[in-house]
């Protein structure tokens, strides 16, 4: 705000006004905060605060709404008029008053709309005087049709100038304008054909392309939004020259524009016309000139002012420059325009007279006055326009001639007076200013106050200003009269106006250049004679921040790095911002940037780095900034740089001090060529570590400064180190000593805990701190205990170097709230927190009481008891541990001395638990204790409980004896653990040809005394499999089993089996089986080792050897040498198979035998013993092979299969074809067998690797391992899998019918055929 030269208060902005000096008394204007807290218990008359403009034109399809709000205390109340009588809004169902608001909303739905246009006028009224609006003329938008006319073709001869008329329907508002097509694209628009104002099409010549039949001239209307459309002008243009007279004198009959041009023509005007025309305007409006100048060639217009220019930032061309348009216009803007169109033939002008009229506008509108009783005040309505406008007054709506006489107002054309105003005196006056172009009405109030003074500054503000600049302390504040405002500083020197100091008339205090020393506090006082109001302000001069070191010009090698450095100092409670500009520009995105604390690095510097680089320091009171250029030159060799560790930093310097920081600086060493990566600072404590450096804090390799934390009552000494990639630097010359005053303690001992030792004690521990950490002399450590839950008050004693306080005489495990707070000669550290500890423990004094188990199987029983009362305890529960021993087998008669007491713990608060792994048929004896972490209670009363029977051990061994050509002896011993009474015992055998099949299943069973047996009526030279179980009522063992071969019948030996290979022919089925198949059986996986038993049989032929694998390696041998030789070991493969032919042994020679396996990928070799095996040394016999009868079969068989194949070259000789021998084979093989399941009483398939070599897809029924092997922990045999029938069933007695061969056939669909030799009748099947 400015002072004036008549008045010595000012204009302030809301409800001020104006007062000059009057009747020699000086009077003021008084501003009216906007402070809602303020405003709330102010009266204050009506204020008119929204209201609809004067020209209100309404869509017919919507309400009408007529805005009129208004504020004031009390609220106004609202009134309206219409066509100058009063309105009776209630009257109407079709008009709505909206709440708290004096606007109008009126449905015309259903209505004639004409029957609401008029002139409105809204009144708002309270008890301190009356409001009015403008008048607002309420007007229908209207969209009328375009009048029926039919429009005559035109046909015009090329060149000459054409005018279509558009001539739209009046509406309200105008239409806007438009051309278009029948395809409703817009006409194309040039300097040749454009559209004037009226919306007419001006052509300046006709051209052969303008001939078309749809020129549509369009008008849309704002406010409706319809579009209306003239009927198509048809134009057709015409080339006389060409034309014969016949052609000419038919177009006559039609409207015919010829002007008979030949060639090119002179520019004339076609709007305006004549030499000159006029334009009036309003002020505030835009002016629109336009020319159009028709000639050949299409001339060219341009515009001027005679006598002026044309105002450059308000003046704009359109339409071809056909159209001048001037913003705004001011009465400058009158004049004569002169508008120029001009061809290669001719120029010519017009001359356009413009005249600038204005409705009224304010130069000084009123505002609204605020006086204190007795004073004077004056509102002036200072208003302009061409007519002069004439204003006139009105007090509160009424005219002023006519409201009631006041003797203290006096009006003086656009001045009223108000002099000794009183209270009560309040009113709106309106000033209404008008002319033949419009009028002007504003609402000014003067409202009469008596008001004490109000500060409206926020008390305690802080100003913060930079040294040397100016500093403005505000005392904002409100009261009628207006109040006094005096400045005191620091609550006692008054300021006076001068300098450094200015008081303005808002009552801001001005420094105009602050200094440190002008920091403080200071107090502005309120007051007139109603009362007097004080408040305060702090105003903090900081230092300046200014650029120490600014980066410097540098000259870089392409590839190189640059480095910029801008080191700031600024006041040290201003945060600081840094950032770099690269001709003034951000930095480029790119991580070859690397921006630090007071550094910029470019990487790798490139040609498209040049450039200024700008450090820019930030705070938020002040900045400074500091540039410099980086060149970018070509690299050039140089010679081979030597990196070493830099040297040490010299120069440190200690600034900044107070008792918790200081700021350490110094100057870097010689880098050696390798860029310094980092600083690291370090620290010596003289006072409690003398000689030792502790480590500190690290800084960045472009840094020379750092702000160091410190902690009270320490002697400081400080280093600094640099560092590269070569390594650390020696480190600088120590610092000066720089000493913390001592302080209080900032932390507490860690790690407390409170744990009792004894019953009756509690042992109070922390972690002590350290001299660093005492802050001062007089350590000392205060410890707190009390009873939990008590309302008690704390026991405490000091302490001093010790780590452990013992509390004694207190009850057994107590909760305890405990805490350890450290103290100084200078005070006691923060509020410790509180722990929880327990005194000791003692051992419980309950033993659990009601045990009862209960037996869920014969290896698992459920105990449970009564837990015993917390109390009784005496310690944190830790569980209760059950002890359990079996006394006795349920079959035996006398107590076990060897069986070990067992017990198992069940942590926390329980009252069961289950005992595993019982032994069946046994009676066992319990007993529980309760434990604490002292130990454990008494025990509580034994109890027996027994178990039932369950299933059996295996026997514990199966023994092969007395081999002869069809018997073998078997025997076997009890098991282990009967675990019941034993039943006896299930014997099952079958044989296993040479080919590792199994054959039928022969089942036995003997009573549990019998344990050995003699096969008889066997198969000579042949391996056998057995499987023994031992059963109770609960069920059978497991099966252990024995392989064992009958000694070879010389007289009918069957050929040998080969590693490798299958057998010659296929083997005969067998007779079936009349005894039950066995339960089926799994063997599990052996935990030990990887071979079983080993058995061995030797014949004429060689020596048989069978064993028992549990392994999975891939190669498995059978080894072999001469006792007492240091040959070699002799190796034969064998795989997977269980049984080998060692064959070619000397007669009368001893061999050591073993089977070993063996895997690559597996280190570990595991083997069986060695077994000594003795080849008898008779002559073996001689045999005819031609007197086999194996020999015959197969020579028969050969040549059979011989003849079929003569066959089949015969048949495809004579027929050429092609026959579908393997579709046919496919379609004759029988079905695959299903495997059995585990419940259908038969075994797992019994392979060899020899077999998964020939067919590398398991049989179903056996799992076989992803690498060929087929693990004997995972074998599922069964008989199925070797039989050929495909329906596996059983008798009524249970025997099993079907056949069983030597080999299983395989589905086609596995991609493999049999090993055997083809059967000549299957052969011969497949060309039926």
């Amino acid at each position: 705000m400015h002072p004036t030269t008549d008045r010595n208060r000012k204009w302030l902005p809301g409800f001020g006004a104006m007062l000059l000096v009057l009747l020699s008394r000086v009077t003021s204007a008084l501003e009216v905060p906007l402070d809602p807290k303020v405003l709330e218990g102010l009266p204050q008359p009506p204020t008119i605060t929204l209201q609809s403009p004067k020209d209100y034109i309404f869509d017919p399809r919507e309400n009408i709404v007529i805005h009129c709000e208004a504020k004031g205390k009390p609220t106004p109340s609202f009134s309206w008029t219409r066509n100058g009588t009063h309105f009776d809004v209630e009257k109407d169902s079709k008009v709505l008053v909206k709440p708290g608001s004096g606007t109008l909303v009126i449905d015309i739905s259903g209505e004639k709309a004409e029957a609401y246009e008029g002139t409105y006028q809204c009144t708002a009224h309270n008890e301190h005087g009356t409001a009015v609006s403008n008048n607002i003329v309420i007007r229908q938008s209207r969209s009328p049709l375009w009048s029926k006319e039919r429009n005559e073709a035109i046909t015009v001869q090329m060149g000459v100038s054409l005018v279509l008329q558009c001539r739209p329907p009046a509406g309200l508002p105008p239409p806007v304008i438009f051309w278009m097509d029948n395809n409703f694209q817009r006409l194309q628009l040039d300097k040749r054909v454009s559209q004037a104002l009226n919306g007419d099409l001006y052509f300046s010549n006709v051209l052969q392309e303008d001939t078309r039949s749809d020129y549509i001239c369009y008008a849309r209307f704002p406010h409706t939004q319809t579009i209306q459309q003239k009927q198509p002008i048809s134009v057709t243009v015409l080339n006389m020259e060409t034309m014969n007279e016949t052609v000419a004198a038919l177009y006559n009959i039609t409207e015919f524009y010829s002007d008979s041009p030949e060639g090119e023509r002179r520019p004339g005007f076609m709007m305006p016309l004549g030499p000159t025309s006029t334009k009036m305007v309003l002020r505030g409006e835009t002016l629109e000139l336009e020319c159009i100048a028709e000639g050949l060639p299409t001339p060219e217009m341009s515009w001027q002012k005679d006598g002026g220019e044309l105002p450059g930032s308000r003046t704009s061309f359109q339409n071809f420059k056909k159209t001048l348009k001037i913003s705004d216009v001011n009465e400058a803007d009158g004049g004569d325009y002169r508008c120029t169109a001009a061809n290669n033939l001719a120029t010519v002008y017009h001359i356009i007279k413009v005249t600038v009229k204005a409705a009224p506008f304010w130069v000084s509108a009123p505002r609204n006055l605020v006086l204190a009783p007795n004073e004077t005040g004056i509102l002036t309505c200072r208003v302009s326009g061409e007519p002069k406008p004439k204003i006139s007054w009105f007090v509160n709506g009424v005219p002023i001639e006519n409201a009631p006489e006041d003797h203290t107002r006096k009006v003086e054309d656009d001045t009223v007076i108000l002099s000794n105003v009183q209270s009560g005196s309040s009113a709106v006056y309106q000033c209404n200013a008008s002319n033949e172009f419009g009028y002007l009405m504003a609402n000014a109030f003067v409202s009469v106050l008596a008001e004490a003074p109000r500060v409206l500054t926020p008390p305690n503000r802080v100003y913060q200003v930079i040294t040397n600049n100016p500093a403005l302390l505000h005392c904002s504040c409100f009261g009628s009269p207006i109040p006094t405002i005096t400045w005191f500083k620091d609550s006692q020197t008054s300021i006076k106006n001068g300098d450094p100091y200015v008081i303005h008339e808002n009552g801001t205090l001005e420094i105009h250049v602050a200094q440190p020393r002008d920091s403080g506090k200071y107090t502005c006082i309120a007051t007139n004679n109603l009362g007097i109001k004080e408040n305060h302000v702090f105003l903090e001069v900081k230092v300046s921040t200014r650029i120490l070191k600014q980066p410097e010009y540098k000259v870089v090698q392409r590839g190189m790095s640059a480095v910029f450095e801008c080191k700031v100092k600024h006041d040290p409670s201003l945060i600081p911002t840094m950032t770099w500009l690269k001709d003034n520009g951000e930095l480029p995105d790119d991580e070859r940037f690397e921006v630090d604390t007071d550094s910029l690095t470019v990487k790798h510097v490139t040609d498209e780095d040049e450039g200024t680089y700008t450090c820019i320091m930030n705070t938020t009171l002040d900045r400074d900034s500091a540039s410099a250029m980086l060149t970018v030159v070509e690299a050039t060799p140089t010679p081979a740089i030597v990196h070493e560790k830099p040297d040490a930093p010299t120069d440190l310097e200690l600034t900044d001090q107070t008792d918790r920081s200081v700021q350490l600086s110094w100057i870097p060493g010689d880098d050696h060529n390798s860029p310094t990566q980092k600083f690291l600072i370090q620290y010596e404590d003289l006072l409690h570590q003398p000689g030792l450096w502790i480590n500190l804090t690290e800084v960045a390799g472009t840094g020379t400064t750092a702000q160091l934390k410190l902690s009270p009552f320490v002697y400081y000494s400080f280093r600094v180190l640099a560092q590269n990639l070569v390594g650390y630097s020696g480190p600088s010359q120590p610092s000066r000593q720089y000493r913390t005053n001592p302080a209080a303690p900032d932390e507490n001992p860690s790690d407390v805990r409170g744990v009792g030792t004894e019953s009756d004690n509690l042992v109070i521990s922390w972690t002590p701190l350290t001299g660093f950490q005492s802050n001062g002399p007089g350590l000392e450590y205060k410890v707190l205990w009390r009873q939990k839950d008590m309302d008690g008050d704390w026991s405490w004693k000091n302490v001093a170097n010790i780590s452990r306080f013992v509390v004694t005489g207190i009850p057994t495990f107590v909760p305890f709230e405990i805490k350890v707070q450290a103290m100084n000669d200078y005070g006691s550290g923060p509020e410790p927190e509180v722990l929880i500890g327990y005194s000791g423990e003692d051992l419980p004094l309950s033993a659990p009481e009601s045990v009862q188990v209960m037996v869920h199987n014969s290896t698992l029983a459920e105990v449970h008891w009564e837990p015993v009362s917390f109390p009784s305890v005496r310690g944190k529960l830790q569980g209760y541990k059950v002890y359990y021993h079996r006394e006795r087998g349920l079959h035996e008669t006398e107590k076990m001395t060897d069986e070990e007491e067992q017990a198992l713990t069940f942590s926390g608060n329980r009252s069961e638990g289950r005992l595993p792994g019982l032994q069946p048929y046994s009676l066992y004896i319990l007993f529980i204790r309760v434990v604490n972490s002292r130990g454990e209670g008494p025990q509580s009363p034994s109890k027996t409980f027994e178990t039932p029977e369950g299933v059996p051990d295996p026997p514990s061994f199966l023994r092969i004896l007395n081999h002869s050509l069809d018997s073998l002896t078997l025997e076997w011993g009890p098991p282990m653990n009967n675990n019941g009474r034993l039943a006896g015992f299930t014997l099952k055998y079958q044989p296993v040809n040479t080919t590792n099949e199994l054959g039928p299943v022969k089942i036995m069973t003997f009573l549990a005394n019998e344990t050995t047996i003699t096969l008889s009526s066997l198969n000579s030279s042949m391996l056998y499999k057995f499987y023994l179980s031992a059963k109770t009522i609960k069920g059978s063992s497991h099966f252990i089993t024995k392989e064992a071969f009958t000694v070879m019948d010389t007289a009918h030996t069957q050929p040998p089996v080969e590693s490798g290979k299958g057998p010659t022919e296929p083997p005969h089925p067998t007779i079936p089986i009349t005894q039950s198949l066995p339960p089926p059986f799994h063997k599990a996986p052996p935990v030990g080792p990887a071979f079983g038993n080993v058995n061995t049989s030797v014949s004429e032929d060689g020596a048989a050897i069978s064993w028992e694998y549990f392994g999975h390696h891939k190669n498995v041998f059978v080894e072999y040498m001469v006792e007492n030789s240091k040959d070699d070991w002799e190796k034969e493969l064998v795989n997977s198979s269980h049984s080998h032919m060692i064959k070619g042994l000397k007669p009368g020679t001893s061999y050591r035998v073993r089977v070993v396996a063996r895997d690559p990928a597996d280190p570990t070799v595991h083997s069986t013993d060695e077994v000594l095996v003795t080849v008898p040394a008779v002559p073996s016999r001689q045999v005819d092979i031609a007197t086999q009868g194996w020999f015959i079969g197969l020579m028969c068989a050969i040549a059979l299969l011989i003849l079929v194949l003569l066959i089949v070259c015969f048949i495809k000789r004579n027929k050429g074809g092609k026959y579908p021998v393997k579709e046919k084979e496919d379609a004759h093989q029988d079905p695959e067998i299903q495997p059995m399941k585990e419940d259908d009483g038969t075994f797992g398939e019994y392979r060899s690797m020899e077999s998964d070599t020939e067919d590398h897809k398991p049989l179903k029924g056996s799992r076989t391992p992803s690498n060929g092997t087929v693990r004997r922990d995972e074998s599922d045999d069964s008989l199925v899998d070797y039989g050929e029938g495909g329906d596996g069933q059983f008798n009524e007695d249970g025997s099993f019918i079907g056949q069983y061969s030597g080999k299983k056939e395989k589905d086609t669909h596995e991609g493999n055929e049999s090993s055997e030799a083809p059967s000549p009748v299957n052969a011969m099947n497949s060309f039926v």
